[in-house]
């Protein structure tokens, strides 16, 4: 009696622990991560970052937000937040991953011409071809710069993004064999 009385409780404390965080889990993951808004005061881009925790522990259902971090603190740390609107309305349309990945969607890679696909964000992230032909990862894009980027970049695989950083790390290991190819063929 005693075992089943413990493994009554124990389902029953797990089926009550799931519902109380199961809620908390998805409203923390549906706030975290780099978003991109228009700030209402300069109606400029800004890159922000929700406090997703608090959003997750502060309240059940409606979720209480606050900003954790603006590209344009801390000289205005003291505004009143109004850009949580802008999240509050659509908080997956503002995300910087959402807006890449709308991005990315049905382009080639500037470099080899080959569909990207779906963009695999964990291991092989697409880069950009900078206008002066430098290839540049998105952990080097400031959130508040990714639309200007977007007009003024162009999309780059994984791969060819590793294959151009080495060329401009180490040009001395290199050995570039199309133009040496090409005189072969023409000189048979």
């Amino acid at each position: 009696m005693t075992t089943t009385l413990t493994i009554v409780l124990a389902a029953g404390l797990l089926v009550a622990l799931y519902f109380l965080v199961t809620p908390v889990v998805r409203l923390y993951l549906k706030f975290r991560g780099s978003r991109v808004i228009t700030c209402p005061e300069n109606q400029k881009p800004a890159g922000v970052e929700v406090d997703a925790a608090y959003a997750a522990f502060s309240s059940f259902g409606t979720p209480n937000l606050r900003l954790k971090e603006c590209s344009r603190w801390p000289e205005r740390q003291n505004c009143g937040q109004e850009c949580l609107k802008q999240i509050e309305a659509a908080p997956e349309d503002c995300l910087v991953r959402t807006l890449l990945t709308r991005w990315y969607s049905g382009k080639t890679c500037a470099i080899c011409r080959k569909p990207l696909g779906e963009i695999q964000w964990i291991e092989h992230k697409p880069a950009l071809l900078s206008p002066d032909h430098v290839t540049v990862e998105w952990r080097e894009v400031a959130p508040e710069r990714v639309p200007e980027v977007l007009q003024s970049h162009l999309p780059v695989c994984w791969n060819c993004h590793v294959a151009a950083t080495f060329r401009c790390k180490f040009p001395d290991l290199v050995v570039d064999r199309s133009s040496r190819d090409e005189q072969i063929r023409h000189a048979q």
